[in-house]
């Protein structure tokens, strides 16, 4: 506990300075007298507050003391604290690792104790089939003694081994031939089922190319009919054409026939090509306007002329 210093001195020097002097008349006491007292008084009040002094702070080194005893005996109280819970905790680690031990020795006997049972089950069942090996030995021993007779008998082998071994190379290539031949078998079997499917699908494409065929045939017969149409058509464009050019042959020598009468008549000179029908076709239509504006000219006069004759065509 913490004293406050100046809070001491303050009530010390308020009992010392509130002492009550003993009543006398003031009159009585000289200047000097009064120094005196209160100089006695001030020493009394220093004795005082020099006594409170050295009592706080024999109470101030006490409390300092009982606070050092008590933080040591805090730090050894801490320490013994922590011994303890390191002494704990190595109990602790201890007793752990001895039950992890136990347990795992538990688990080592009993993994030992089935291995053990595992064993003399092995054993046992090992031991009934040496019975039967044995048993099956007595039985085949027979065997021995016929190969053995065997080999007595031929020269080709030496040994009953190289009896055996021959043996077990036959029936190796038996089964090696046995087993070719099955998938020489399924091979057929796949090959037949093969060619099954391709004769389907030959069937199928040949009926579809027959339909084919025929709906071509149909289109073949009518474009043929069409093909006829139209060479008869273009037979009697021919003949239409042939008609035609005749026609247009005959007009263009009546035509020139014509223009060579009217240029004759009327004494025309023009250059006109013999093959430019349609400038002579002009020409005469301008020669037949001219001779209709004459004609009707005559006739209102009262004269009407002899028509020259115009030779005509067939």
């Amino acid at each position: 506990m913490e004293f406050d210093l100046g809070e001491y001195f303050r009530a010390a020097f308020e009992d010392k300075l509130l002492v009550k002097m003993p009543d006398r008349e003031d009159d009585f006491l000289t200047p000097a007298t009064r120094l005196l007292e209160k100089r006695r008084e001030m020493v009394e009040v220093e004795q005082a507050l020099s006594t409170q002094k050295e009592e706080f702070q024999m109470k101030s080194e006490s409390l300092q003391q009982r606070r050092a005893e008590l933080e040591l005996k805090e730090e050894k109280l801490k320490d013994s604290l922590f011994k303890f819970d390191k002494f704990l905790k190595e109990n602790d680690s201890k007793r752990k690792r001895a039950l992890h031990k136990a347990a795992e020795e538990r688990q080592l006997a009993a993994h030992k104790e089935r291995e053990a049972l595992r064993l003399q089950a092995e054993n046992t069942q090992l031991m009934q089939r040496k019975g039967t090996l044995l048993e099956r030995q007595e039985k085949n021993s027979k065997y021995q003694q016929y190969l053995q007779r065997v080999l007595e008998r031929t020269d080709e082998f030496q040994e009953v081994q190289e009896m055996i071994d021959r043996f077990n190379t036959l029936m190796a290539t038996q089964n090696k031939l046995l087993k070719r031949d099955l998938e020489n078998q399924e091979l057929a079997e796949r090959e037949k089922a093969r060619l099954l499917h391709y004769q389907e699908e030959t069937r199928s494409q040949i009926l579809e190319l027959n339909n084919q065929i025929a709906q071509l045939q149909g289109e073949l017969e009518r474009v043929r009919a069409v093909a006829f149409q139209w060479e008869s058509r273009w037979a009697q464009i021919q003949n239409t054409a042939a008609e035609n050019t005749l026609r247009l042959g005959r007009i263009r020598m009546s035509t020139l026939n014509l223009f060579q009468t009217i240029s004759k008549q009327m004494r025309l000179k023009t250059e006109i090509s013999v093959e430019d029908t349609e400038a002579q076709l002009e020409k005469i239509q301008i020669c037949f306007e001219d001779l209709s504006a004459i004609y009707k000219d005559l006739k209102k006069a009262g004269t009407t002329p002899q028509t020259p004759a115009v030779p005509t065509t067939n």
